[in-house]
């Protein structure tokens, strides 16, 4: 099923994120995981692409097997030094295996390049028309609600979201964000910039500390000092850090939807358990996640 009509149907939504193995050695601690995510039966579950497409083989087959699973699979796939070529067989790769939806991104820049300027493809937005060429396909991509590092500042950034839209991007998922109120600021200047596809909001519970700095090195993410004395108060005790960051990330989930915000994808690092937590707090607020369905 394609996203875009998951979203046609009114509801509320929560989707979950997954990423597949680096090496054969770990594929099947990998794929249980994956199982059991799509076990609770989300919206749809989303596969992330390795560096440079280092993991592309293992993302297709996770996704071939979150389908068979009965759950609507989104490949990501990356244009990082790609040629339409490659970008064509892994396409039709993906269309082999009943994938039927793509978030199409740039990708990050491999180890000590600091350009694009040798790349064929240097934007997701040119991504798109590619994945179009070789399939039928919902095509997603991603929005960022403190701007892209890269960015200049916010109004190009934006001017950059709206090239994904008028190139085919069906809908947007932002990058994982710790304080609602960048994101609400940050949806209103999408629709103002006549932006108007839905926007997933991204939401990451952070389990331990570490992965935390690794955060805001990577995406340099506003961590409210709310969250930060979280951190303070239980990174020694990691089942406590656990239970406070998946009651956090609840929190920020219902004030989204309090709010009118119908759709929430959770960045789940491959953590079952987190998954479930959440779904389960949210039983009665989200369609999907009540008992039995």
């Amino acid at each position: 099923m394609k996203i875009s009509e998951i979203f046609q149907n009114g509801q509320p939504t929560l989707s979950l994120e997954v990423f597949p193995p680096k090496t054969s050695e770990v594929y099947d601690s990998v794929e249980k995981a994956t199982n059991e995510i799509a076990a609770l039966k989300p919206d749809f579950m989303s596969v992330t692409y390795g560096a440079a497409g280092s993991t592309r083989t293992y993302t297709t087959s996770i996704a071939a097997n979150i389908e068979k699973a009965g759950v609507t699979a989104l490949a990501h796939l990356t244009c990082v030094n790609a040629s339409e070529e490659t970008i064509r067989d892994q396409v039709l790769q993906l269309k082999d295996a009943g994938v039927d939806n793509i978030l199409a991104l740039r990708g990050d820049l491999p180890e000590g390049v600091e350009g694009t300027d040798d790349w064929i493809y240097k934007h997701a937005s040119e991504l798109i028309p590619v994945i179009k060429k070789y399939g039928d396909f919902c095509i997603g991509g991603a929005c960022y609600p403190e701007k892209h590092p890269e960015a200049e500042n916010l109004k190009s950034d934006i001017a950059g979201m709206k090239a994904k839209v008028d190139a085919g991007c069906e809908f947007l998922t932002t990058q994982m964000f710790f304080d609602n109120n960048i994101f609400y600021n940050y949806l209103y200047r999408l629709r103002e910039a006549g932006v108007t596809v839905p926007v997933v909001a991204g939401i990451m519970p952070v389990t331990n500390a570490k992965q935390m700095a690794r955060i805001i090195k990577l995406s340099q993410a506003f961590i409210p000092r709310r969250y930060v004395a979280l951190l303070d108060r239980f990174s020694h005790d990691p089942a406590a850090l656990k239970q406070a960051a998946i009651a956090y990330a609840t929190d920020q989930i219902i004030d989204l939807f309090a709010n009118g915000i119908d759709h929430v994808h959770i960045y789940t690092m491959n953590k079952p358990d987190v998954a479930a937590k959440i779904r389960e707090n949210l039983s009665a607020i989200v369609p999907s996640c009540k008992s039995g369905e």
